[in-house]
């Protein structure tokens, strides 16, 4: 069975660090973009790029091949680099944001996922719009 090509861009936001954070997802299937974001009021920067992940490949309605674009080096080194050596020593508990790490596990384990670093605030049009979509979806106090 052939896989859905998918593009997706992801940012998250965090107003202090901790604080208000928002998390946005651009998602491009041949001439079809979908946005999603969200947001929460006591969180971290990488929690909220996590999220963006999370929730843009659960968005996903089928198994999926996935070229995903992250600002976070964070997020791109912790599934390319780390994950796997957690996943060999059995998530050991001091590992941060452990929560998250094992949902974006169990997401990309139903797609085959690409994860490419992109710089940040640096004219990439796709992820400046993700930003936007980030920032925009912080809780107000």
């Amino acid at each position: 069975m052939t896989k859905t090509h998918v593009e997706m861009f992801t940012d998250g936001a965090c107003s202090g660090n901790p604080g208000p954070g928002g998390w946005g997802v651009l998602m491009r299937y041949n001439a079809h973009e979908k946005e999603l974001s969200g947001g929460e009021v006591s969180t971290t920067n990488n929690r909220m790029e996590m999220m963006a992940v999370i929730e843009g490949l659960a968005a996903l309605k089928k198994p999926s091949k996935v070229k995903l674009y992250t600002d976070s080096q964070y997020v791109q080194k912790g599934v390319t680099e780390w994950m796997n050596g957690w996943k060999a020593k059995g998530w050991p508990a001091r590992i941060k944001n452990q929560d998250l790490w094992l949902r974006i596990d169990s997401e990309i384990s139903k797609h085959d996922v690409e994860f490419i670093w992109v710089r940040g605030h640096d004219g990439h049009k796709e992820n400046e719009y993700v930003d936007k979509l980030a920032v925009t979806a912080i809780p107000k106090a």
